[in-house]
C-alpha cells in the first residue's frame, strides 16, 4: 500500500525578544558556576600540598559565586524590567492565568502528553501551561529564595553596616534560627534548581524532536518554528 504524504506545512512565529533570550542564557551559566562553587563551598577541596599562602584555590571558588551569584541578580531585574516593557510572552512565567479552568485543562493534557498517554501535544506560541506552572513555581520562586538567602549569607561576612547585613542578614537569619539552618535551606534549594535544570533540557530536547515544535533554536532565534508534515494512511 503506498503512503500519501500530506503537503508539508511550516509556519514561524517572532516568540522571544533578544533581552528574554540573553536574560535566559547568561542565567544558565551563572546558575552552572553557582552550582558547581556551591556544592564546592559545602563540602570543600582536600587540602593543596605545600605552604598554604602559596595556594587561594577556595578563595577564588568563593569569588567565582559570589561574582556569579550578582550576575544572577542583576540579570533578575533586568528580567523583571523586560517582563514590563516586553511582548506578552515576556510576562508569562510571572502571571500564570491559575484563575482559568482551560489553562488547568493545558496542565492536565501536558501531563498526559509527558506521560505518553495520550498521543498528540497541543502547540502553544510560547511555554505550554505545564511549563509556565513549573517555571513559575519552582524556576522562579526558587530563584527568589536563592537571591534572598544568598544575599543574607553574603551579609555575614561584609558584617554589620553593610547593605547585605542591614536589608538581609538582619532578619532572614533569625527567621530561619541561625546561620547553618539558612545555609542548609539554600544548600536544599540548590538541588531542587539541579532537578529542575536537567528537567527543563530533557523537555526541551524532547519537545524538539517529537512535538514537531521547535523550542531550542527558539530561545537562539526567537522564532517557533511549527511543522506539520505527517503520513496520510
Amino acid at each position: 500500500m503506498s503512503t500519501e504524504m500530506k503537503a508539508h506545512k511550516e509556519e514561524a512565529h517572532y516568540i522571544y525578544e533578544a533581552p528574554v533570550r540573553l536574560w535566559h542564557w547568561i542565567n544558565a551559566f551563572a546558575i552552572v558556576a553557582l552550582c558547581i562553587t556551591g556544592y564546592l563551598i559545602g563540602k570543600p577541596l582536600p587540602a593543596i600540598h605545600g605552604e598554604a599562602s602559596d595556594h587561594y584555590m577556595m578563595g577564588y571558588i568563593r569569588w567565582i559565586h559570589f561574582v556569579s551569584g550578582y550576575i544572577l541578580i542583576v540579570g533578575f531585574v533586568f528580567r523583571l524590567y523586560s517582563a514590563c516593557v516586553g511582548n506578552k510572552h515576556a510576562r508569562q512565567i510571572f502571571l500564570p492565568p491559575v484563575h482559568k479552568s482551560g489553562w488547568w485543562a493545558g496542565v492536565v493534557h501536558e501531563l498526559l502528553w509527558y506521560a505518553f498517554i495520550v498521543p498528540e501535544p497541543k502547540k502553544y506560541d510560547g511555554h505550554n501551561p505545564l511549563a509556565v506552572l513549573v517555571m513559575h513555581f519552582i524556576f522562579l520562586w526558587g530563584l527568589v529564595f536563592m537571591i534572598i538567602t544568598g544575599l543574607a549569607l553574603y551579609g555575614e561576612g561584609t558584617g554589620i553596616g553593610s547593605w547585605q547585613f542591614d536589608y538581609f542578614s538582619s532578619w532572614v537569619i533569625p527567621l530561619f534560627g541561625q546561620s547553618q539552618d539558612v545555609h542548609t535551606w539554600h544548600r536544599l534549594v540548590m538541588w531542587i534548581m539541579i532537578c529542575f535544570a536537567i528537567t527543563h533540557i530533557y523537555a526541551a530536547l524532547r519537545e524538539d524532536i517529537m512535538s514537531r515544535q521547535s523550542l531550542i533554536g527558539t530561545m537562539i532565534s526567537g522564532w517557533r518554528t511549527f511543522k506539520d508534515s505527517r503520513p496520510n494512511d
